[in-house]
């Protein structure tokens, strides 16, 4: 079997129980799911990390809609960095753009040095920029362990052949994780053309709608070709 990180996207205490009995790798945990996530509280920060025993990443953006941030904006996400830092948690996920949709290199590296020793994920803004093989190899110069994307599209079975395309360029120099909309019936298939290793999603495909451990096993087992 493929080593295969999956990565499950939480905003309560209930959905970390499901993901860590599911057998996830590990959480991000953030408020507002239903606007693409915000940065959590505290509270909810050191419940995740009590209760499941996953590593947990964090994260960062102070506000919904895009993500070209003001003077202040940005001053908030060094500020939630800081934050989040001394609670343990094993990475932060955040991501900043220019106002011509392209990779904000010189303010993401401000954050990436802000946060060592702690990972950090460029997410899904990724995904609105004008060029996805030029935003590639400008993530991996601010130092990014890793970036979550769907391929530049709104969803990773749109974007698959998009997603194959950064795994094979990103060569080893950063970790490719596809996420956005990623379901049961597509896992074994997006693992087969992307080649990627790393895949992330809310795992909301249970009866109620809510993240399921059956879920979470059932798509490690689909995405490892069981």
């Amino acid at each position: 079997m493929r080593e295969i990180i999956l990565e499950v996207c939480v905003e309560g205490v209930a959905a970390c129980h499901a993901a860590r009995d599911g057998g996830a790798a590990r959480l991000e945990v953030c408020s507002a799911l239903d606007v693409g996530g915000l940065t959590p509280s505290v509270d909810l920060v050191n419940e995740a990390i009590a209760q499941s025993g996953l590593p947990v990443h964090v994260m960062i953006r102070p506000r919904a809609g895009g993500f070209v941030y003001s003077e202040t904006e940005f001053t908030t996400m060094l500020h939630e960095v800081d934050e989040a830092k001394p609670l343990g948690v094993a990475g932060v996920v955040f991501g900043v753009l220019r106002s011509d949709r392209t990779v904000d290199v010189e303010r993401t590296r401000k954050l990436v040095d802000r946060a060592r020793p702690m990972q950090v994920t460029f997410h899904r803004a990724f995904d609105d920029v004008v060029n996805l093989d030029e935003a590639l190899e400008d993530v991996i110069a601010t130092g990014c362990d890793r970036l979550l994307t769907s391929g530049g599209e709104p969803d990773v079975v749109a974007g698959a052949s998009a997603l194959a395309r950064l795994v094979a360029r990103s060569a080893g120099r950063i970790a490719i994780a596809a996420g956005g909309g990623l379901r049961l019936r597509d896992a074994a298939h997006l693992a087969r053309v992307t080649g990627a290793t790393h895949f992330h999603g809310s795992m909301t495909e249970g009866p109620q709608g809510r993240v399921d451990a059956v879920t979470v096993r059932r798509m490690l087992e689909l995405l490892r070709g069981v």
